[in-house]
């Protein structure tokens, strides 16, 4: 019985083959859209599940308040982990976790029979001999228990160790690391790591032991817990602990430890915990290990994979429904030869399920090959297979039966019900309510269409917009050099001064930070008879007496540092627009050569203002331009930056590279460009337009697939009325408007409904952006015009091929 259905069922496919394609490839289409789309937020959810005592470890956070402000900062002061550890008995193991924040690239040199072999490596981390014991790692050498008890010792990942040490053991070897953060010291390799295939927060590629390098003299027998808040500070709790009473208890230990020094310097604190897996998700917390995930990107990714599968489960539906009518007679004809009501149900339900099957098969096939080109297109390292999302593949097989059979039970209980005379006659298959129903399908498809078409169009304008945002210095042809070890620090004045010979360079200046990476010292500033009470948060940048030429920042009032003027000294500074409103001052030349003051640990420093300058973006848009200031310093600078002439650029580098390998043959040359560096700010939303922009056609796609089946099944309907218009003298323009006009004013239905609420939705979206187009009404236009152009193109096609039809061909049908 089950043999004869498959083979009924397999004949209709064949005779309806436009139908069977669009159903099965609709179907599949919605459901590859949404697994890849699960398949990322699988990814995103399941970050740090990887860690065996993941559900123990917490994260230590910091509430700062000053003038009645509050934010939330992952950054603690180091020796408040022990202490607490000390005094709260919930508390089994503590650690300790720093980011090489100062380094966007770590040197690492490995010395091999008097050759040196030098590589650039990006995520690096300090930590302390108990960092192993806390979170989980597979080691490929070494031992996870002892790895970092000894000073300048180093964990690397095996990707690393193939890298410098190929096929040879990496153990025990040792590594010459140069870091702006760290310092310049060998390093003995203590364990190799394999990558876990789960994400985790803390994206390492290796792990510098505390302990030897410059942070652990930084850190010294230091009890300080009011500044120096750089450090994650993570607890591994007991079994039985309650984090939420240990919270509860924060409070009056930061009162016991260090309110006093905190009144004094004119800060509130507040310490929090985060359970390790929600860290990564967690937006409201700055300065994490890595950037967090969004979950406004989240939810905007789960709606375009929701509304793209339902745009294909109504085209299934809908077009298994209208198809359905013309069956009608074999429906008349198989229920008098003796076919039972039972066995036609199965028969329908049996067809339908079977080409959702056919559907599921497809996708899983498409999806594993897509899966690495959208890893690479989200930024994600992602895969698919059946042991690790075997219960997803599951719910989507479950989700593909019960489509097919929600499509194949309206055909299965109307047609199997219908008397054999009347089925036989033909006489059911416009009923209104069919019509309805099918028309507000194509209104709800059109309705999402549409609401993607206008978010595609907003984030678009939105990532323009931050590109060619005025960010109040030059980006362009902004060449960025690292200097890392001690011998290309020390070469800097020479290789600025052979580079500043060149012709096509316009300018040259060294830095210890550059907009675009992470600025990490700041300063609490106040003026002259103000307290510390008064003081606000400036980040600052040391800088040589070129480097705000280079970048073009502009002097509002007073003056730059310059070579001409010996009073540029360390007590100078020169702030932005901005910094100067904070501090309280009528105007920039009103600050000038005013005094300004700094306490650090109990002691006063005072600095003169020479200079105020435009304010800049130096950080994201998401993000209100922040306060700044820059000292003079004379060396140690971490970066050279060469603005060169813009139809110069390859020459320029070719130019560097040579001067730096003759200063520094021992170093390979790096570079990276201001304006690329800066664009990496808004990497994340590239990805959502790129995403959303894919999956936004994918959606148009599929809802002009099951269009075109409309009307197509609109058009053999209504091919004998064609035929007598033909006949009757009806000119070939008004038999497509004839057909057109039905579909398109559903999709003009559609795109009124659609306007509030892609207005709204992006409107949302646009609050997390300090600095943000705005939705204009062309907005509205282009996506009004594409929906309508698209489904009038759709319809056309088939309206022109039944119109240009010979009458006398389509009058002989019946």
């Amino acid at each position: 019985m089950i043999r004869n259905y498959i083979k009924i069922a397999w004949r209709s496919f064949m005779k309806n083959k436009t139908f069977t394609f669009i159903n099965i490839f609709g179907l599949a289409t919605g459901l590859v859209c949404c697994l890849l789309i699960a398949l990322y937020l699988n990814h995103e959810l399941n970050y740090d599940a990887s860690h065996k005592k993941g559900d123990r470890i917490y994260l230590l956070g910091t509430i700062f308040s000053r003038q009645g402000n509050e934010n939330k900062s992952a950054g603690t002061p180091f020796p408040m982990g022990p202490a607490m550890q000390q005094e709260f008995p919930e508390i089994e193991q503590t650690t300790h976790l720093l980011k090489a924040f100062a380094d966007d690239k770590t040197l690492l040199q490995y010395n091999e029979n008097g050759k040196v072999k030098s590589f650039y490596e990006t995520r690096g981390y300090l930590t302390d001999s108990a960092f192993f014991n806390v979170f989980t790692y597979s080691f490929k050498e070494g031992n996870a228990a002892i790895a970092l008890k000894e000073p300048n010792t180093i964990v690397i990942s095996d990707k690393i160790a193939a890298k410098i040490f190929g096929e040879e053991p990496a153990l025990g070897k040792v590594i010459h690391i140069n870091s702006n953060t760290n310092g310049e010291f060998d390093f003995k390799v203590a364990g190799v790591f394999t990558a876990a295939k789960i994400p985790s927060h803390i994206d390492a590629q290796f792990f510098m032991s505390i302990k030897g390098g410059g942070i652990d003299s930084y850190i010294g027998s230091s009890t300080d817990m009011v500044s120096n808040n750089m450090f994650y500070t993570y607890f591994l709790l007991k079994p039985e602990a309650d984090w939420k009473g240990l919270e509860a208890k924060f409070p009056a230990f930061i009162e016991k430890h260090t309110g006093k020094e905190l009144r004094a310097a004119g800060v509130g604190k507040k310490q929090y915990l985060t359970p390790l897996k929600k860290i990564h998700l967690d937006t409201t917390t700055e300065n994490t290990a890595t950037p967090p995930g969004s979950r406004t990107y989240l939810y905007i990714l789960a709606s375009v994979a929701f509304f793209t599968l339902l745009i294909a489960c109504i085209n299934f539906m809908n077009l298994s429904t209208a198809r359905s009518a013309k069956r009608s007679t074999e429906v008349g004809v198989r229920k008098v030869l003796g076919a039972e009501k039972s066995s036609l149900i199965r028969q329908f339900l049996s067809e339908s399920l079977l080409m959702s099957f056919f559907a599921f098969l497809f996708a899983i096939v498409v999806t594993w090959a897509l899966t690495p080109l959208f890893g690479q297109l989200a930024g994600k390292d992602l895969n698919m297979s059946v042991l690790q999302h075997g219960w997803l593949l599951v719910a989507f097989f479950a989700l593909a039966i019960i489509t097919g059979l929600l499509a194949g039970i309206y055909p299965a209980y109307f047609l199997s019900s219908l008397r054999p005379v009347k089925a036989l006659k033909g006489k059911l298959s416009n009923s209104l309510a069919a019509v309805s129903i099918r028309k507000f399908l194509v209104v709800f498809q059109f309705v999402i269409s549409v609401v993607l078409i206008v978010s595609s169009v907003v984030i678009y304008n939105q990532m323009d917009f931050m590109r060619e945002k005025d960010l109040g210095f030059e980006k362009e042809q902004q060449i960025v050099v690292p200097l890392r070890s001690s011998t290309a620090k020390k070469m800097y004045a020479s290789l600025k001064e052979e580079v500043g010979r060149d012709p096509h360079v316009v300018s040259a200046g060294g830095c210890y930070f550059y907009p675009g990476i992470m600025n990490a010292s700041d300063m609490r500033l106040y003026p002259e008879g103000k307290t510390i009470e008064d003081a606000r948060l400036v980040f600052m940048n040391y800088i040589d007496d070129s480097y705000l030429k280079t970048l073009q920042i502009k002097p509002v009032a007073g003056q730059l540092f310059s070579k001409e003027f010996a009073t540029d000294s360390i007590t100078k500074v020169v702030l932005t627009e901005k910094t100067i409103k904070d501090l309280g001052f009528a105007s920039a030349q009103q600050a000038v050569d005013k005094s300004i003051w700094f306490n650090w640990q109990g002691r006063d420093y005072k600095f003169i203002i020479i200079g105020v300058v435009n304010d800049f973006n130096f950080q994201d848009l998401r993000t209100p331009i922040k306060a700044m200031g820059f000292q003079l310093a004379d060396s140690n600078f971490n970066y050279l930056i060469v603005h060169a002439n813009a139809s110069s650029i390859q020459h320029v580098l070719k130019s560097i590279e040579a001067k730096w390998q003759k200063l520094n043959p021992n170093e390979p040359f790096e570079y990276t460009f201001l304006d690329a560096d800066f664009a990496k700010t808004f990497q994340a939303e590239n990805r959502l337009l790129s995403i959303v922009g894919y999956f936004t056609l994918i959606a148009i796609l599929i809802s002009c697939l099951g269009l075109f089946g409309l009307a197509t099944y609109s058009a053999e309907q209504r091919i004998k009325e064609i035929g007598i218009r033909k006949v009757l003298g009806a000119s070939i323009s008004s038999i497509v408007l004839l057909l057109s006009k039905d579909f398109l004013k559903p999709v003009l239905l559609a795109t009124l409904i659609a306007f509030p609420i892609g207005w709204y939705a992006m409107h949302k979206w646009l609050e997390d952006f300090a600095y943000r187009t705005n939705i204009g009404w062309s907005v509205f236009l282009i996506a009004g015009v594409l929906a309508v152009a698209i489904a009038l193109i759709t319809v056309s096609f088939q309206a022109i091929k039944a119109a240009i039809a010979n009458p006398v061909k389509s009058l002989k049908t019946e």
